[in-house]
């Protein structure tokens, strides 16, 4: 039993001098150059990404049948927008609940695209409903109906929300 003791004892303790040289670090140059490559692979990767989102959309969204809506805020307005629904010939199309730095964009100038989508060409109902607050703290819900006409190629629609005074029309189209 000693001797099987003093064999394990030796055995282990020669690997632990024989394991420290194969654990040694690798040069500091392949290092290196292993994290360039590393970089330079995560390049092409997400490049190659974004080509075949490009592509992807195109064929999703051939340019003879889409049609993209944008929202944006009206210049100067105050009023916290929380959300917005877009109905395209009866059949909703997005809702969007805002957050507080998507609204901080829109009020800066930004503006959201909110749906991309294939439409034959001819005419359209746009049904646009916005949620929110106004500068006073009051609840507020407008909807709009539009009837857009879509030809051949691509048709972009700007849809802007104004404020909530009385008088004033809330939510207003622009071709781009």
């Amino acid at each position: 039993m000693y001797k099987v003791l003093k064999v394990i004892v030796l055995g282990i303790s020669a690997l632990l001098f024989i394991l420290p040289a194969y654990g040694q670090e690798a040069p500091k140059e392949q290092v290196k150059g292993l994290d360039e490559q590393v970089q330079e692979i995560k390049t092409d990767v997400l490049s190659i990404a974004a080509e075949l989102n490009q592509l992807e959309e195109k064929l999703l969204y051939p340019s003879d049948t889409q049609i993209a809506i944008f929202v944006s805020l009206a210049k100067g307005e105050k009023f916290r927008l929380d959300a917005v629904d877009i109905e395209l010939d009866g059949k909703s199309v997005a809702h969007h609940l805002y957050t507080f730095k998507e609204l901080e964009a829109l009020q800066k100038g930004g503006v959201q695209r909110i749906h991309v989508g294939n439409v034959r060409t001819g005419e359209h109902a746009l049904q646009v409903t916005a949620i929110g607050k106004t500068e006073g703290g009051s609840d507020f819900q407008k909807g709009e109906s539009f009837k857009i006409t879509k030809d051949i190629g691509p048709k972009l629609v700007g849809v802007v929300l104004a404020g909530t005074g009385i008088g004033s029309k809330t939510i207003t189209l622009k071709d781009w």
